[in-house]
């Protein structure tokens, strides 16, 4: 039977997520589904493209399910959704630094923020550098939590009459849940936002 494309980029997640983006090479994709090296190439000329190829079907059922009509809730929702796909599979977020291209998901996955604030009133560069602000955090905040847990900053690190304001938040440095620092940055986001909207007349 023919090997597809969407075979061979299954076979790609699966190898992700079992030896991480180190272990993510042409040969290893071929040696998972059985076949010949140049059969992957058929499908994927390199091993960027096969990344990038990847990382599109991360994205892809992001935007599948009916969403929230206000345009924050809308906002917050699809950047939940973006980084539970991503969390989803190994290595995933540092993946996505540096194959994520124009392809059909991404571009859908942006379309579908884009629009959203165009439709709540921002105009052009605000919704693109919003999505792109956006975009940035997702993969900062979801990279750091793939990459293992933060080790906290001891109080002997941080020396009180050197740098007393970190001394004095030292019990926030470092600490929370992942969900609980995404969901702050999130809410500075859209607040930062909605305090310069010009509702769409």
């Amino acid at each position: 039977m023919r090997t597809t494309r969407e075979a061979v980029v299954q076979a790609a997640l699966h190898v992700l997520d079992q030896d991480g983006l180190d272990g993510l090479t042409m040969r290893a994709v071929a040696q998972r589904l059985g076949v010949q090296h140049n059969t992957v190439r058929w499908h994927a000329a390199s091993k960027q493209r096969l990344l990038e190829l990847v990382s599109d079907e991360l994205l892809a059922h992001c935007a599948d399910e009916p969403l929230p009509p206000a345009w924050d809730e809308r906002i917050r929702t699809l950047s939940r959704r973006c980084r539970a796909a991503l969390l989803a599979h190994r290595d995933a977020a540092r993946m996505l630094t540096v194959a994520c291209g124009p392809e059909p998901h991404s571009l859908r996955y942006a379309e579908t923020v884009v629009a959203t604030l165009l439709d709540a009133g921002f105009d052009g560069r605000t919704a693109a550098w919003a999505h792109w602000s956006l975009f940035y955090l997702i993969l900062g905040i979801t990279q750091e939590q793939q990459a293992g847990a933060a080790v906290p900053v001891r109080a002997d690190q941080v020396p009180l009459d050197r740098y007393p304001a970190l001394a004095a938040t030292l019990p926030h440095v470092g600490s929370g849940e992942f969900d609980q620092r995404f969901d702050f940055a999130i809410q500075l986001i859209i607040e930062a936002l909605a305090a310069r909207r010009q509702p769409a007349k």
